[in-house]
């Protein structure tokens, strides 16, 4: 795919996600498509081993648009990054297609170690605003990380994973349609388990004052 056609898609896919862009013109000022076109410069630089000129143009597109993205990190083809600022993509990061980004979110490692370090984001992949997903395993296709979570370690295919740490709370296997990508239609494992014991406790509660009505009254 030559460099306007790459161009022209990156603008498509800024402007069928968010509905705040109403014209081709603001796409131009939009940080995910300034980022996103500077990473792919970058990146082949990285790959032929011209990895000072890479990162000082990863360095300058971080402080323009407050995302960083390492020119050593591989992503595939339509990754939307909404808002961005904060947002960090490490160097040994594998991204596949069509996958969202919110503010604030990591994928980063979890050391100082050597190799792959950072995680692979499978295609079709939501991760909410502050989600951080930090070491080396995979989050699989279609799934949905939440807002603030905390994800250490894999997640299969179409799930759902909020929490800190994160863990699995929803999963099937329909694919994540582009019009659900919304953060707020999570399911909450917290709230469900307070409700769960909350119940429990009320039930507790008549059954005592089912008891003691029992010993209190007069035995004929």
């Amino acid at each position: 795919m030559g460099f306007i056609k790459k161009i022209k898609k990156e603008m498509q896919i800024i402007k069928e996600r968010d509905p705040a862009i109403h014209s081709n013109m603001e796409v131009f000022l939009y940080p995910s498509f300034k980022v996103m076109i500077r990473y792919r410069l970058a990146h082949k630089l990285y790959k032929k081993g011209h990895y000072f000129w890479a990162r000082w143009i990863s360095q300058r597109a971080a402080r323009k648009t407050g995302i960083e993205i390492h020119p050593g990190a591989t992503i595939g083809e339509g990754l939307f990054i909404d808002h961005g600022n904060g947002v960090i993509i490490g160097e040994t990061t594998i991204i596949g297609n069509n996958v969202t980004l919110y503010q604030g979110v990591t994928l980063g490692g979890t050391g100082k170690e050597h190799g792959k370090r950072h995680p692979t984001i499978g295609n079709n992949v939501m991760i909410s605003a502050g989600a951080k997903v930090l070491g080396s395993f995979t989050i699989g296709d279609n799934s949905k990380i939440g807002a603030g979570s905390v994800v250490l370690e894999e997640v299969p295919p179409n799930s759902t994973v909020v929490g800190v740490p994160g863990r699995v709370v929803r999963r099937n296997n329909a694919k994540l349609p582009q019009e659900e990508l919304d953060q707020t239609n999570l399911p909450d494992p917290v709230h469900d388990e307070i409700d769960a014991l909350q119940k429990e406790n009320r039930e507790l509660a008549k059954r005592l004052e089912a008891l003691e009505a029992a010993i209190m009254s007069p035995k004929p």
